[in-house]
């Protein structure tokens, strides 16, 4: 009896790690490997030497035309020196209900999202994604303690793999402050 306990919580253990997330050997940042919209595993040590903006996102939220802004600043400075990660979450007012195959469909057929899209994920509470621990908490980031207040929250890391900002969800894409950063060379 005692055994199967064991390997019950072993078993919901293993499964809770595997769909939020988990540590590589790397530090910080390029320590996630996550699980994109498609199921696949994406390491963040893939995006050394970039800059990254990581976005929640919803597709039933009063923010949702921000996917056209991310979309076109992806279009003009994403590839070899920037990407935008975006992790949809239903977190607040159930504004993402959908599955990750209703995302997907939603945000290439309604925007044409080219850029990284990742499985949909809880970025609040006690089923906060490991990355999200990371990207709220000082005492992981080493940059500032954060909470995710709403839908396209957007977090700035830099090619070294540091956090260096925190936008509102009311903070456009294109705002000058996002292209500004982008501009800057390290």
């Amino acid at each position: 009896m005692q055994h199967n306990k064991f390997i019950s919580k072993l078993i919901l253990l293993s499964l809770i790690v595997i769909m939020s997330g988990f540590k590589s050997s790397e530090s910080g940042i390029y320590s996630f490997i996550v699980k994109d919209i498609d199921g696949n595993d994406f390491n963040f040590a893939s995006l050394k030497g970039k800059k990254i903006m990581i976005i929640n996102v919803a597709s039933k939220c009063r923010y949702t035309p921000q996917y056209k802004e991310l979309q076109a600043l992806y279009e003009k400075y994403g590839g070899d020196k920037f990407e935008i990660i975006a992790f949809p979450a239903n977190d607040f007012l159930k504004q993402e209900p959908g599955t990750n195959e209703e995302i997907k469909e939603f945000c290439t057929s309604n925007y044409y999202v080219s850029f990284r899209m990742m499985a949909k994920i809880s970025v609040k509470k006690k089923k906060m994604a490991p990355i999200y621990q990371w990207l709220t908490q000082k005492s992981e980031n080493g940059y500032k303690d954060s909470k995710v207040k709403w839908n396209f929250q957007k977090y700035l890391i830099d090619e070294k793999g540091n956090l260096v900002d925190v936008l509102s969800p009311g903070t456009k894409p294109n705002d000058i402050r996002v292209i500004s950063w982008l501009k800057e060379d390290k």
